[in-house]
């Protein structure tokens, strides 16, 4: 796993931070009991200097080990011993150290330095510190990995939501390119002029299809043109049977949704609710502001609602996907849901809800 180059430092700088103040809390006590001479100082710096040594390769010793990895009641006696034995060989250095220097500095007193009873005293207390310094340095690294396992859990999530969103995709778009087809087969025999002009309306889809494939969330108004290239290629196939009206508020051009969310839901509209009418019947397609902060997106229709969870054609695919979709982008604040109209008899409607979400001016002006 990759640290960041600023961590070493922040490793010395504790340690020495640490240290340094372990050894400054010698000094003072040497003054508030009346003990101070000018010797302390040196003699402090060379236990905080072990000390800072000792703890230094008892984590190069650890680390190798793979102690952070192991449970709290094997790592413990390892700690025990491990503490121990960097307490007993710091002050051991120590009093090598400090006797060398008194022979420097007091050359005329043989007398030893640290007799056997305060030895064992100091060695109690730098064990004592050197729990405190294991106690520190395991809730640190048990808090950074923590950070870390959420910062993964993250990624995760992310990578997932992400092929998520492309595998929903993929079978989203194959539904809409197969219905195209079928159609201008469908008149290929019959009528080729008309055929070739699907064709070309359905290439214009395609390359809008393509384009967006690559975004996650796109403006109304780039929704709205690929809708409009679609009810005008299903209008050459129904002709007057098909009927449409638009009713969308300024405002809510820029709201972002899903790709094909719309033209999804337009499709449905045509398949139950016009074609298999011989009189056809009309769309009615609305964008108004449902209060601030969300805009609802409606798709009227004729005909009844008569769910299939069953089917496996293609629409059966696309909305539980397309609802899907907006759960994965928006959460609770996006719904879709499709029902008989309360207030109008014989109707179908779709209603799509969004959080007013503005795009980027660059995107804005590409739609417009």
């Amino acid at each position: 796993m990759p640290r960041s180059s600023s961590r070493p430092r922040l490793y010395w700088m504790l340690q020495m931070g640490g240290w340094g103040a372990y050894g400054l809390l010698g000094g003072v006590l040497s003054a508030v009991f009346g003990r101070f001479k000018p010797i302390i100082i040196p003699i402090e710096i060379i236990v905080a200097g072990a000390m800072l040594l000792g703890s230094h390769l008892l984590r190069l010793y650890l680390r190798r080990r793979g102690w952070t990895q192991l449970p709290l009641v094997a790592l413990l006696p390892r700690l025990l011993l491990g503490n121990l034995l960097v307490a007993v060989g710091s002050m051991a250095l120590t009093g090598v150290l400090v006797t060398l220097l008194y022979w420097v500095v007091e050359p005329h007193k043989n007398s030893t330095v640290f007799p056997w009873l305060p030895y064992v005293g100091y060695t109690a207390n730098s064990f004592f510190f050197m729990l405190l310094w294991s106690a520190a340095y395991f809730s640190l690294h048990y808090f950074d990995n923590l950070r870390q396992a959420e910062i993964e859990k993250w990624k995760l999530e992310a990578a997932v939501r992400e092929a998520e969103m492309r595998t929903l995709k993929a079978q989203i778009n194959p539904h809409f390119l197969f219905n195209g087809l079928n159609n201008i087969r469908a008149l290929v025999l019959e009528n080729p002029v008309r055929a070739r002009e699907m064709m070309t309306h359905l290439s214009d889809l395609l390359r809008y299809s393509l384009q967006l494939n690559t975004r996650e969330q796109v403006p109304l108004a780039r929704e709205l043109e690929i809708v409009a290239h679609y009810l005008t290629l299903e209008n050459l196939q129904l002709e007057e049977r098909l009927r449409f009206t638009l009713d969308v508020a300024p405002a809510t051009l820029e709201v972002l949704l899903p790709p094909m969310t719309l033209q999804l839901l337009v499709e449905n509209a045509i398949k139950h609710g016009i074609a298999p009418r011989p009189g056809g019947g009309d769309i009615r397609i609305s964008a108004q502001l449902e209060r601030p902060g969300q805009v609802l997106i409606t798709v009227r229709n004729p005909g009844r609602y008569q769910p299939n969870p069953a089917a496996l054609d293609h629409t059966g695919i696309g909305l539980p996907n397309a609802h899907e979709r907006l759960q994965l982008l928006f959460g609770p604040t996006a719904s879709l849901v499709i029902g008989d109209d309360a207030r109008q008899a014989n109707t179908v409607t779709a209603e799509l809800r969004l959080p007013l979400l503005t795009t980027t001016p660059a995107l804005t002006l590409a739609s417009a």
